[in-house]
């Protein structure tokens, strides 16, 4: 089971708030998945679409508790992919489905003619209840999230820009900064930041996916700040090893070409001290003389010597 699929099984496990909202979650599930036929003299049928049975039966039973209509779940295979079943949600022509779907608001009524509506009603967005169904409606019909191991995305996949505005009006709505793109003949609301998603998922009820992206992003964490630490330690033990070599060259080719006894006394001593540990730090080799020298002292003096060595002819 994909990672969006664990995550629409945990909401589909949901309990609902009030009716209200399941009415507006069932309006966004049908926005993102669900079709309509028109059969002429005000007869409409609707089904709904899914290759998820969790969120067909959720679908099943909102309408069930709301209206009085014979729905009906049939299951097919998928065109496409074989092996995976779709869903359907069926309500077939009646009196009462053109009622469901403009109260629904999937259909409007413009002076006796039935259009398609795109808007969310205020009565799905006036309550902070409604507002987090109506999003999660839309997450469980036409929703996806990658594998925080590899990386964040979660996106809402809209059949038409309108109602892709909307939906972002209302995510934004919390603070969010989702933004939308067009995808072929698809319009895609979208986040991309671990924070921002981990806000989205607490919104429509996902605590457990939540908490597991939450504990994935500290193992990220971790692993970039020992990632880091070794790095930086890295870094600085090649200069280390570096600044060795070029002192130990310096010092060979003084000892060769002039010879160690004619360097003042200070630097003839941190010069044999670095002949004799070749691997010391700086802060090492200022600890071994007497009295202790520090660091920069220490690398004062091995400027010097290179100086020295560069005016006797080392290149």
């Amino acid at each position: 089971m994909s990672f969006s699929s664990e995550t629409k099984s945990e909401i589909c496990a949901l309990s609902y708030d009030d009716n209200c909202c399941m009415l507006a979650e069932l309006s966004s599930l049908f926005h993102m998945c669900g079709t309509i036929s028109f059969e002429g003299n005000n007869k409409v049928s609707f089904n709904i679409r899914t290759e998820n049975a969790a969120i067909a039966r959720r679908g099943f039973k909102i309408l069930k508790a709301n209206y009085k209509v014979n729905a009906k779940v049939s299951v097919s295979k998928n065109r496409q992919f074989i092996n995976r079943n779709v869903y359907t949600v069926k309500v077939p022509s009646q009196e009462e489905t053109l009622h469901i779907l403009l109260e629904l608001h999937i259909l409007k009524n413009n002076d006796g003619f039935i259009t398609l509506d795109y808007d969310i009603p205020k009565k799905f967005t006036s309550r902070s209840c409604c507002k987090r169904a109506a999003i999660r409606g839309a997450f469980l019909g036409g929703g996806s999230i990658s594998n925080p191991d590899k990386a964040y995305h979660l996106e809402f996949t809209c059949h038409n820009k309108e109602y892709a505005e909307q939906l972002l009006k209302l995510i934004n709505s919390y603070n969010l900064t989702a933004k939308c793109i067009q995808r072929k003949n698809n319009y895609i609301v979208y986040l991309k930041e671990g924070e921002q998603i981990v806000t989205l998922l607490n919104i429509i009820g996902a605590h457990k996916t939540l908490l597991n992206i939450e504990n994935i992003r500290i193992m990220k964490e971790m692993r970039n700040n020992v990632n880091r630490i070794v790095n930086c330690e890295t870094a600085n033990l090649t200069k280390t090893v570096d600044a060795a070599y070029r002192q130990i060259e310096s010092i060979e080719y003084i000892k060769e070409h002039m010879g160690l006894e004619k360097l003042p006394q200070k630097l003839k001593e941190v010069a044999e001290l670095r002949l004799n540990y070749e691997d010391a730090s700086l802060k090492e080799l200022g600890e071994l003389l007497e009295p202790p020298v520090g660091k920069s002292g220490i690398n004062h003096r091995f400027k010097k010597i290179e100086e020295i060595a560069k005016s006797i002819g080392l290149n």
